[in-house]
């Protein structure tokens, strides 16, 4: 009886390994752990970054359970938004925090990591996609427009993170999880865009250079940093990157099929950090991103 047990045990163990159960008893796969909780990182962002835009406040007062009890951003503050504006952006900060919840309630996470909101932070990025400073410094809050460009940095990162998440998981869990988090995403970049390309000719004051321009620059500077080849377009493209090679305007991005690009977590931080290396912290991220896949990067000499 007891080589029975004992194999029986063993059988159990050997069925199981390959699962982790979450804080919620959800039964996730251990491979997929990681990849559920890597975009906490970009979510905090986003949340942080829409609700201080639209409400001057952030998770602290809105949802600080979900911060646990992580350090509150630097330099986020209300935006000067047109009504408009400020309704889509409001509805985007809600999304986020739901979102967050999302996530927690499938797998444990991790407390929220310190960011940098601050004008200097998206300022510095905003130099480096254009190769110059800009004078005076580019700042997010300032006005409707300012808001929307710095918005174009956020959730298309988050965008094709899912993307190229989805393929590699392997519980139904998890896939629907990422499924529902990136059509919401999708549809975030898909308004900034919409309500960008509307006003792409117009030049963002008082620096002479198009919304377009601007975009371009910022899709440039991502492909630069990612070092994944060309996976991020901005309003105007050459007509051979349009949609079926046709076409230069460029509400979406694309592939050649107009299929969304995937990006790995690698390639997103070296995007977030403004840096081009997953282990060397800066930009949103000053002390570095949480979680297993970010933080096993941090400790690589």
């Amino acid at each position: 009886m007891a080589p029975f047990i004992t194999s029986f045990i063993a059988s159990l163990v050997i069925f199981f390994l390959p699962y982790a159960f979450s804080n919620q008893n959800t039964t996730i796969p251990t491979s997929d752990l990681d990849l559920l909780e890597f975009p906490l990182n970009l979510e905090y962002l986003e949340a942080e970054f829409f609700l201080y835009g639209s409400l001057g406040q952030g998770l602290d007062k809105i949802a600080p359970n979900l911060t646990a009890g992580g350090p509150s951003p630097i330099g986020a503050r209300k935006a000067n938004l047109d009504r408009l504006t400020n309704d889509v952006i409001l509805q985007f900060a809600f999304q986020e925090v739901g979102h967050l919840r999302a996530i927690k309630k499938t797998v444990k996470g991790f407390p929220r990591p310190l960011l940098d909101l601050s004008a200097e932070s998206f300022a510095k990025v905003i130099n480096s996609a254009l190769g110059k400073p800009l004078e005076p410094p580019f700042d997010p809050y300032a006005d409707s427009i300012n808001y929307l460009v710095a918005s174009y940095l956020i959730p298309y990162v988050g965008l094709t993170g899912y993307v190229g998440a989805n393929p590699k998981l392997e519980g139904s869990t998890s896939k629907r999880l990422v499924a529902g988090l990136l059509g919401v995403e999708s549809g975030q970049d898909a308004v900034i865009r919409g309500l960008l390309y509307e006003r792409a000719n117009e030049k963002v004051k008082p620096y002479n250079i198009t919304v377009a321009e601007f975009t371009n620059q910022i899709s440039r500077l991502r492909n630069e940093l990612g070092h994944g080849g060309l996976k991020d377009e901005g309003l105007v493209v050459p007509k051979e990157l349009g949609a079926e090679g046709k076409i230069t305007g460029n509400v979406l991005a694309g592939d050649e099929y107009s299929i969304s690009y995937d990006r790995t977590p690698e390639e997103i931080l070296r995007i977030v950090y403004g840096t081009g290396d997953e282990k060397a912290p800066g930009g949103f991220y000053p002390k570095g991103a949480d979680g297993h896949i970010a933080k096993s990067y941090l400790h690589v000499n």
